[in-house]
């Protein structure tokens, strides 16, 4: 197993109201969705919406909200926008689909699905950009759901290189990072299996392209899995993201969890907010 410090399991007190104000967000909207079942549709395909705008936009699409429900709902190109960006709008779109048939088919958490959404994520994606070690960008072959064979970095907001786990250590962190989720998933709160789930699977980058959409979509899959709403991270809060990233990084998780819990409460306050003023 991966040092301890990645997947600590003593939850601090300060987090406990945050995860009890979800709990309680969780239940209110589990009546509304009750109560009128048939807007239920409405309601997941605003979350396809939001969730692929703003997950997409944190990676820098230039697509718009509009621009994504034009082009989920009319299947038209939108003018003077890239292909890229066109491919990962419905690539995005494609795996939020796909996660709810995983949990329709009750499959595992495992690499060989977390595999399977990167190849969704980076369908007809022929290159990705790279940096190398002295911090020039170059464009790489894509890979679609393999783990990479080249090392990954990026460029932090203080000038410095931040390198990822070596691919030569990939295939044992993943594993380290499935079994942890596997053994705690019904022991620990979900958000906090989810979050931490998420922080690591963005420590490691297996991926040459595509790991922060997918560290995303593995923690959704997690909420999910335990009938959670997902949780949608605005890209308005992308520096917030980033910056409880780099505390994690130094070993505390827990600004993280505390930024992705406040994140999926304020997901759910959307979605109640929404039922009521159509109510």
């Amino acid at each position: 197993m991966s040092d301890n410090k990645h997947y600590p399991v003593t939850l601090d007190d300060r987090l406990r109201p945050f995860f009890d104000l979800l709990n309680d967000k969780s239940t209110q909207l589990d009546g509304l969705k009750k109560a009128d079942s048939d807007l239920w549709k409405t309601i997941l395909f605003k979350l396809k919406v939001d969730w692929t705008y703003n997950s997409n936009s944190i990676e820098g699409s230039t697509f718009t909200r509009g621009d994504t429900i034009f082009f989920l709902n009319e299947g038209l190109t939108v003018k003077g926008k890239p292909l890229k960006d066109h491919l990962d709008t419905q690539n995005h779109a494609d795996a939020i689909d796909f996660l709810f048939d995983v949990i329709k088919n009750e499959r595992e958490i495992s690499e060989s699905l977390i595999k399977e959404i990167n190849a969704l994520l980076l369908y007809g994606v022929k290159s990705t950009p790279a940096m190398t070690s002295d911090g020039k960008a170059i464009e790489k072959l894509a890979n679609p759901g393999q783990y990479k064979k080249q090392p990954n970095h990026v460029l932090q907001q203080d000038g410095t290189l931040h390198k990822y786990v070596e691919p030569l250590h990939v295939q044992g962190e993943m594993a380290a990072l499935v079994q942890w989720v596997s053994d705690h998933i019904n022991t620990l709160h979900p958000c906090y299996v989810a979050s931490v789930a998420h922080y690591n699977m963005v420590r490691i980058h297996p991926f040459d392209d595509g790991n922060g959409r997918g560290a995303r979509v593995l923690m959704n899959l997690i909420l999910l899995k335990k009938s959670c709403f997902p949780a949608v991270i605005r890209v308005e809060q992308r520096q917030d993201y980033i910056e409880a990233l780099q505390i994690a990084d130094k070993g505390d998780l827990e600004p993280f969890v505390e930024f992705i819990t406040k994140e999926l409460i304020g997901t759910l306050e959307g979605v109640i907010d929404n039922i009521q003023k159509l109510d």
